[in-house]
């Protein structure tokens, strides 16, 4: 019935991002010095049917994809993090007493799980996580409790095992994208301190929003606008495949015209749709100011996209960088790492969970 979403693990873990469209691993070591070391990272591509709506569509395309990026990141490592979407989890924080043992905590969880999700418990994995003092009271702690489809976890666990991989952790992105962020947070002034941070996640079809003020989570959305808009548009302006479009996308030999009339405009959109989140954010929450915006995703290595989010929010963005501080095995093409980080935010924060950095 339990499912180790919080189980601190013993290194190593590669950590895996399973998005729409590709396969992310990371691998990170313990660098000696209490910080984190890039071993190494690979990026394999998924057919368009793979995954559908964050679920396992075909589990032999997933395995293959998922058995091409192990093979790309070169390791012997077989045990692995993975994430569920947050769409994929209910989550809830509940107060209990402070002195429960952790039995009869555990029977106080199920109790609660039974109120709030709407499926039968024994097709249900749940963990809690005590997460410190209750805000009000010394007596009494805060609980967060997450809960999963069994099928889910089990789809995703199946496609890794096929893949030759040992899933020993199962997380969720939004938690993962916390941690990663707490690497990203130095490029910020005074670490984000104090501050609130909106991390605007852009996918192929999805952008994740996640907010946190002074450093903790305080929000978090999902809006449908993503990368694929990008390759449909070059696919239909320039009679391309699918398929030739999203490599064309990604590798160059595009005609002059496609900077100025396909990729700025899409860009003047993604800024459009990051105004609307931040719009939505402070209107609809006790936080009605936004002090950083950090841009992380595909979405994200487009060059001058910051610019254009900063110009049109009035807030200061960043490009997340999660490996910025870190020191890079020779196994990797150290100049590529800035273009790529902001991808493998997820996968990072996956990977940081096997490091007792």
């Amino acid at each position: 019935m339990k499912f180790s979403f919080f189980t601190e693990t013993t290194p190593p873990l590669i950590g895996i991002d399973v998005s729409s469209t590709s396969v992310k691993m990371v691998e990170l070591s313990d660098d000696g010095r209490g910080g984190y070391k890039l071993e190494s990272y690979a990026v394999a591509p998924l057919p368009a049917d793979a995954m559908a709506d964050g679920n396992v569509a075909d589990l032999g395309k997933v395995a293959d994809a998922l058995k091409l990026a192990w093979k790309m990141l070169g390791t012997r490592e077989k045990h692995a993090a993975l994430a569920l979407p947050s769409s994929a989890v209910i989550s809830k924080k509940v107060i209990m007493t402070a002195d429960l043992r952790e039995e009869d905590m555990e029977a106080q969880v199920e109790g609660e799980a039974n109120q709030y999700i709407p499926f039968p418990l024994d097709e249900v994995n749940i963990d809690f996580e005590v997460i410190g003092p209750a805000p009000n009271s010394e007596d009494e702690v805060e609980v967060l409790i997450v809960a999963a489809r069994k099928e889910k976890i089990e789809d995703r666990v199946a496609a890794a095992e096929v893949a030759g991989l040992k899933v020993i952790v199962m997380d969720v992105d939004s938690y993962a994208t916390e941690a990663a962020y707490t690497l990203v947070a130095v490029q910020l002034p005074n670490g984000g301190s104090e501050k609130t941070v909106m991390i605007v996640d852009i996918g192929a079809s999805m952008m994740h929003i996640n907010v946190l003020h002074d450093n903790k989570p305080v929000y978090a959305r999902e809006q449908s606008f993503g990368g694929n808009q990008l390759t449909q548009e070059i696919q239909r302006r320039f009679g391309l495949s699918m398929e030739e479009a999203e490599i064309s996308k990604r590798k160059g030999g595009l005609p002059e015209s496609y900077e100025s009339e396909v990729l700025q405009p899409f860009v003047q959109m993604l800024a459009m749709e990051v105004a609307r989140a931040q719009q939505f954010f402070t209107s609809s929450t006790q936080y009605h100011h936004v002090d950083h915006i950090v841009l992380a995703g595909g979405c994200a290595s487009i060059p001058e996209v910051e610019v254009t989010v900063q110009d049109k929010t009035q807030v200061h963005t960043v490009i997340a960088n999660p490996f910025q501080n870190m020191s890079v095995s020779s196994r990797v093409r150290q100049a590529q790492v800035p273009t790529d980080a902001p991808a493998l935010l997820i996968a990072c924060g996956l990977a940081m969970r096997g490091v007792s950095a």
